[in-house]
């Protein structure tokens, strides 16, 4: 058995990712393992005991199994984070770090889904524009909380912000963020993207959700020119 935390996880989930940057902030090392859902390998009997629902992240911590991206990275910040300021003790401030992980769960990932599950799984060949502009309202929710601070909540970056970007940066793959109405959150952005441990723990695997959904956007509008 592995004396690492195991997560069953997809790079291009952006779920996955928050979990990855959680871990790669806090420093500690996880087992790795690879869930293809279109290979339904998350509705095995082996997985679905780990987590009913089969959704991944999932995270097994030698026996204590924790699901839902927000939650896990909770986790992991109260028990392996030396840094305090990564999920305040503070019962104020984990409040405030708490709404902003409810945003992402509520409206930040979800619109992303919106856009790209069509694709990927029922052969869309095209994103809605509505479903973008649906995208661009989440980001004026961003915006505003950005308005005195570099990070969403305050001075120091929280796993709000770990969260927050992995489903941000997949959502501006296909709802571009307008630097010049959203200035504050383009801002964030960047500066999220210089963290060292950014581009392997998120941007390689946002890129490969790109790449997948513009081909099946190609591929997709070919099958049904052919029908």
């Amino acid at each position: 058995m592995s004396t690492k935390p195991v997560l069953y996880y997809s790079p291009r989930s952006p779920p996955c990712r928050a979990v990855l940057l959680t871990a790669a902030a806090i420093g500690v090392e996880l087992d790795l393992r690879l869930t293809n859902l279109k290979e339904k390998e998350h509705l095995t009997p082996e997985f679905l005991k780990l987590n009913p629902q089969h959704t991944i992240p999932v995270l097994d911590d030698n026996g204590t199994v924790v699901t839902d991206s927000h939650v896990i990275s909770a986790y992991l910040a109260d028990k392996y984070s030396p840094d305090e300021t990564l999920y305040p003790k503070d019962k104020l401030k984990r409040m405030e770090v708490d709404a902003r992980l409810y945003y992402d769960a509520g409206h930040l990932f979800p619109r992303v889904r919106l856009m790209v599950e069509p694709v990927i799984y029922f052969g869309a060949d095209n994103i809605e524009q509505h479903k973008i502009n649906y995208m661009h309202l989440a980001y004026d929710g961003l915006e505003k909380c950005l308005t005195n601070s570099p990070y969403l909540c305050g001075e120091n970056l929280t796993i709000a912000d770990l969260c927050a970007v992995a489903s941000v940066s997949s959502g501006a793959i296909f709802a571009p963020i307008n630097e010049e109405k959203f200035p504050k959150l383009a801002a964030w952005l960047k500066r999220l993207t210089q963290l060292p441990y950014y581009k392997k723990s998120n941007q390689e695997g946002a890129d490969l959700l790109g790449s997948l959904v513009k081909d099946l956007l190609v591929a997709n509008k070919k099958a049904k020119e052919n029908q």
